[in-house]
């Protein structure tokens, strides 16, 4: 009766099961900025309740003023957006659905990275879209191969990038960007350029100044939303930057605003609000940005005092590995940490990572509650140590 492209199984695992069974005190998993104790100013949204949204005269590309406020933001990164090559949409998975509509065919396929949050595979499946993964080098810092995806399968349509990549926090090495750039138009993909995170730079690297919105050189679409750069996910805006040679974006243009206008999902008030919230909402990406670099150093501090545990670089973004010995599985130590400790932590193949040994965790939490629960975490693979 149904189709193939939802799940046949979707019962929780074991981890969700524990976690629904015995919430966690100290939750070290937070993707969401409104519950962190973030400081939001109390006016923030004000500019919502603008009379000007009683009034309904939709643009399947968005409102004229909201789009020139999210090109005006990529004047940050030296990027020239033009307002006309802006389209809104609800939120970046929404964008990855119009895109993937636009850009592959039913059982064509989009390259997607790994070890990264394990949504694409989701979005594309939904999409009738294959999504082939290709690997981040550890070893090289979490770089991408443009040689390796030189033999990707002929029904390849577009390639999807993270920067800064998630959980990894790897940006795109500026090399690996041109060397992407040269090999897309020799194929004929398209670039997906997901910049969620690119406001919240870390311990940095190259790549870390740069927008794809820049790229001229292959048709190239750049995703950015409030949910990440004003830590406002409730709000449901997000957007879409075309760039590339005129004739492929003027094309590629003309064909969102269709799929789009089949849709029309972005409310007006949030529109209309939009420039004030870009630009009052930068206290909250600053506080964020304070908050996560506070709880990176607080990690590594405390992980210093334990054997054969790490933190490696984090470029940018709100999550952190932590390396840790593989004395007992992944899965085994988050459900120990849940059921024990009351300490929620993601294991590392929840990313896709190569190898056990992977622990994720978040950098927003209240400083007290991430603090105790890296205490926590760490006293309870100092005793797995002790008695191996």
């Amino acid at each position: 009766m149904f189709s193939r492209r939802v799940p046949e199984e979707l019962s929780a695992n074991r981890i969700a099961s524990a976690r629904a069974s015995s919430p966690p005190r100290f939750d070290l998993t937070v993707s969401n900025p409104t519950a962190c104790d973030i400081a939001y100013p109390p006016s923030l949204l004000a500019p919502l309740a603008d009379p000007a949204g009683l009034e309904y005269r939709p643009h399947p590309r968005g409102l004229s003023a909201a789009r020139e406020a999210v090109a005006r933001e990529y004047l940050r990164y030296a990027a020239t957006a033009d307002p006309e090559r802006v389209l809104l949409t609800a939120s970046t998975s929404e964008a990855y659905a119009f895109l993937f509509k636009l850009l592959a065919n039913p059982g064509e396929a989009v390259l997607v990275p790994t070890p990264s949050y394990p949504l694409f595979e989701h979005l594309a499946r939904v999409e009738g879209v294959q999504a082939v993964p290709y690997s981040l080098d550890a070893e090289a810092g979490w770089r991408l191969d443009p040689h390796a995806l030189a033999h990707a399968p002929e029904s390849v349509r577009a390639v999807v990038v993270v920067h800064p990549n998630n959980p990894t926090g790897s940006f795109v090495h500026p090399e690996d960007a041109a060397a992407l750039s040269a090999l897309a138009i020799e194929r004929g993909w398209a670039l997906i350029a997901d910049e969620v995170f690119l406001d919240y730079p870390l311990d940095g690297g190259p790549g870390a100044g740069y927008s794809f919105a820049a790229n001229q050189a292959v048709l190239t679409f750049t995703l950015g939303g409030l949910s990440k750069s004003v830590g406002l996910p409730q709000l449901k805006l997000a957007w879409v930057v075309a760039s590339g040679p005129q004739n492929l974006t003027t094309a590629a243009l003309e064909r969102l605003e269709f799929v789009a206008d089949t849709f029309l999902s972005v409310a007006t008030p949030v529109q209309l609000a939009l420039p004030s919230l870009l630009r009052d909402g930068a206290t909250v990406r600053e506080e964020i940005l304070t908050r996560c670099r506070a709880n990176l150093a607080a990690l590594r501090r405390a992980a210093a005092g334990v054997p054969s545990v790490s933190v490696p670089s984090v470029g940018g973004g709100w999550t952190a590995m932590l390396r840790v010995p593989a004395v007992v599985g992944e899965e085994a130590l988050v459900l120990e940490l849940l059921h024990e400790d009351r300490v929620a932590v993601h294991p590392g193949y929840f990313f896709d990572f190569p190898a056990d040994g992977t622990l994720v965790l978040s950098l927003l939490p209240e400083p007290d509650t991430f603090a105790e629960g890296v205490r926590r975490l760490l006293r309870r693979i100092a005793a797995h140590l002790a008695a191996a």
